[in-house]
């Protein structure tokens, strides 16, 4: 699995409405492109969040970023040209564990 985590700096007065558009908008068209297989969106302290999606391969982050972000990063700075900062992360899983996640490990 390939996660791929956007983490989100947003200025205080934005907190609300970048939350609520995160949630009812940008993560569900995020996911209707089917590149990937959930997402989870986390936040720590009152401005910083992380979103988190689950990519089945390489192959699917890919053709996400390069048919879909184009177009959903441009609609998320329409929304939020400033007070937004954005940083993205690309993870490979190596191994995961847990209550009904098949234990799996990079190479096997």
């Amino acid at each position: 699995m390939v996660l791929y985590e956007v983490t989100a700096m947003v200025q205080a007065g934005l907190v609300e409405r970048y939350e609520r558009y995160i949630r009812d908008r940008h993560i569900p068209d995020v996911l209707a492109t089917r590149c990937f297989l959930g997402a989870v969106l986390a936040r720590v302290g009152s401005d910083r969040y992380r979103t988190q999606y689950q990519a089945p391969n390489q192959a699917a982050l890919d053709r996400y970023l390069s048919e879909h972000a184009p177009r959903l990063r441009a609609d998320l700075l329409s929304h939020f040209p400033q007070g937004v900062d954005l940083a993205r992360e690309v993870w490979v899983t190596v191994q995961q564990w847990g209550s009904g996640a098949a234990k799996t490990s990079l190479g096997s």
